[in-house]
């Protein structure tokens, strides 16, 4: 099949510059409102990030039309959707736990959004066995559901979403039911998808590791609101909330900056490399903390507080140390080190962090 037949055959259409997704998505439920805007250009993928409860799933089924909007608008390549059905418009959607039909094969599952689009049976068909193919499926084209593994049954659902030729991509939790070896080669062959997807694709997720890898920027939702957004090594970089802190592995302080000092809001002051004035945001990581049971006087550490461990995990070949008191922050260190300081919840220690080991950032 030459390659200009196979797009025939995919569905592609080749030379199409739509103008993307431009949305404000409101939706009222009881004492929940979500208020969210999103304008995303075609070929790029925006992941929405954020804790349980946030709004994303509800901003995904705005997206889809399956939840009214409230208020606001919602237009796709410049054509007002607010009004359109959900099986009227040109979006697919790729559910957390697949919903494939039982009882159809794989071919024909991948065939069944074609067909509902006016496809012949031939025409729906072949254009369902270019997708397999692309996601390394052909193979399993007579297989049902039942007979595919969780991959394998998600790579069909990814397929199926793809074969309809939609304008948006919806991906719900895409990742969320794999294990985590199966998961690591599903992300992998997803994010080459979506970089050959030259329409707006849309991933919600709550898995910092997915986001960071399959899209090109986040939007981070809590409490039914965009916190930040951006590229994601620049979040990585500059979080403005707990949770994003959190989600990236990092402290993170709020406070006012005079010079290379900045006097946090949690109480003591702070030095830094930085240079600045006003409201800022300081942050550094885990491992940028060194403890001791004794004061630091021989550190050459310029921050250095009293704290008490609070709790200790295991944190991948370390162990992260929850510490309370003078600033409360999180310390990763090998076993080893934890071993020789003795460290258990209730033990004194001395936290300490060097200047050029922090970063602060205007608020």
């Amino acid at each position: 099949m030459t390659e200009k037949t196979q797009a025939a055959a995919s569905g592609i259409r080749p030379g199409i510059a739509p103008d993307g997704l431009d949305a404000r998505l409101v939706v009222d439920r009881g004492a929940f409102r979500l208020d969210v805007s999103l304008t995303v250009a075609p070929g790029e993928v925006v992941a929405l990030l954020g804790p349980n409860g946030a709004g994303k799933t509800t901003a995904l089924r705005a997206l889809a039309g399956l939840t009214p909007l409230t208020d606001g608008h919602l237009r796709l390549d410049g054509t007002a959707l607010e009004r359109t059905p959900p099986e009227s418009r040109p979006v697919g959607v790729v559910f957390q736990d697949y919903l494939l039909f039982p009882h159809l094969t794989a071919l024909d599952n991948v065939a069944f959004g074609p067909r509902c689009q006016g496809a012949t049976k031939a025409v729906a068909r072949a254009r369902a066995a270019v997708w397999l193919e692309r996601m390394g499926l052909a193979a399993h084209a007579g297989a049902k559901p039942r007979k595919l593994s969780g991959g394998q049954a998600q790579r069909v659902a990814v397929a199926r979403a793809l074969a309809t030729n939609p304008r948006l991509l919806l991906l719900d939790e895409p990742l969320a039911a794999l294990d985590a070896r199966t998961r690591l080669e599903v992300r992998a062959q997803l994010r080459r998808h979506l970089a050959e997807f030259e329409a707006v694709a849309v991933l919600v997720t709550h898995d910092p590791l997915d986001a960071m890898v399959l899209a090109d920027r986040l939007v981070v939702v809590e409490h039914g609101e965009v916190v930040q957004e951006g590229a994601p090594s620049h979040i990585a970089r500059h979080p403005r909330t707990d949770y994003i802190a959190q989600l990236v592995g990092l402290n993170l302080y709020r406070g006012e900056a005079d010079g290379h000092t900045v006097r946090l809001e949690a109480g003591p002051a702070l030095t830094t490399t930085d240079d600045l004035s006003g409201p800022v945001f300081v942050a550094f990581p885990p491992s940028a903390v060194t403890l001791y049971r004794e004061p630091p006087a021989g550190s050459s550490a310029r921050n250095h507080w009293r704290c008490e461990v609070a709790g200790l995990e295991t944190h991948g070949d370390q162990i992260r140390a929850d510490l309370t008191g003078e600033l409360p922050l999180a310390a990763d260190l090998t076993t080893v080190a934890a071993a020789e300081l003795d460290l258990h919840p209730g033990a004194e220690v001395w936290a300490a962090v060097k200047a050029a080991q922090t970063h602060a950032y205007p608020v």
